[in-house]
């Protein structure tokens, strides 16, 4: 029996730090001495772009060639589309073509499940995988939400990021009742907070009062920074890019409470 956690990142709304997250969750995690599986669950690529991996459309052997293995019932091999990263995490990348895998799942057999099947092969190797979502609930957020033990969901201080959180506890509770009853969430991570500005205090404030009874608000804040937007555009962490930052600091905090 594999001890392996799957955490999906999820939020509908784009912009909101899911990718950034998962990179430095995924190095801070590798840097504690878990074994860090990332997986790319978004057809713009933006994972694996931030790993490094500037052309993810020459990529041949993805996420969504595997997935489109196990939907035609052939043999899927997830091992020979991972690739590891110098950071001491590995990367199921993404491309183009998941968005037209998206609209095969609809008619496949088992559709919820297609991710799961691929997780299930190679987990047995990882401590912790995370999956990077897109910002829709589409069939393949369902299919992250079926595979995963729990959900993370990051979300900027901002009153839309915070009004879109009812829309997405809706549909987690959905997969719960019905594909994934283990489902369970870790908490809402508040992201690019700039901590002296009214609004962003007003706007935690808001998400504790309104979700804080039933959901964790994680104590840990990822604060707004340049560093981090500038670290996902040289393909590298917060942590090897601005290892004494602010931002650095919030994620290794997040890391030891997750």
């Amino acid at each position: 029996m594999s001890n392996c956690k799957v955490i999906a990142l999820t939020n509908q709304k784009g912009g909101v730090g899911k990718t950034t997250t998962a990179v430095n969750l995924g190095v801070s995690l590798a840097q504690q001495g878990k074994k860090v599986l990332l997986i790319d669950a978004d057809a713009q690529a933006n994972l694996t772009m931030s790993l490094g991996y500037g052309r993810p459309d020459d990529l041949s052997d993805t996420l969504s060639s595997i997935m489109q293995d196990v939907i035609d019932d052939e043999p899927a091999s997830v091992q020979k589309a991972i690739l590891h990263h110098d950071e001491g995490v590995d990367l199921l990348p993404s491309n183009i073509e998941l968005s037209g895998l998206e609209v095969r799942l609809i008619n496949a057999i088992s559709r919820e499940s297609v991710l799961k099947t691929c997780i299930n092969e190679v987990k047995k190797n990882y401590d912790t995988v995370l999956i990077d979502c897109m910002p829709s609930l589409g069939m393949l957020t369902i299919n992250a939400l079926a595979a995963a033990d729990s959900v993370v969901i990051p979300t900027q201080p901002h009153y839309l990021s915070a009004k879109g959180l009812e829309l997405l506890l809706r549909s987690v509770s959905k997969v719960k009742r019905q594909i994934n009853p283990h489902l369970r969430i870790d908490g809402i991570l508040m992201t690019m907070v700039m901590p002296r500005t009214n609004i962003s205090k007003e706007i935690t404030a808001t998400v504790k009062n309104a979700y804080g009874q039933r959901i964790k608000v994680f104590d840990a804040q990822i604060p707004h920074s340049i560093r981090a937007v500038e670290a996902t555009a040289e393909g590298k962490s917060i942590f090897a890019y601005d290892k004494g930052g602010k931002v650095a600091a919030a994620y290794e905090q997040f890391a030891k409470s997750s």
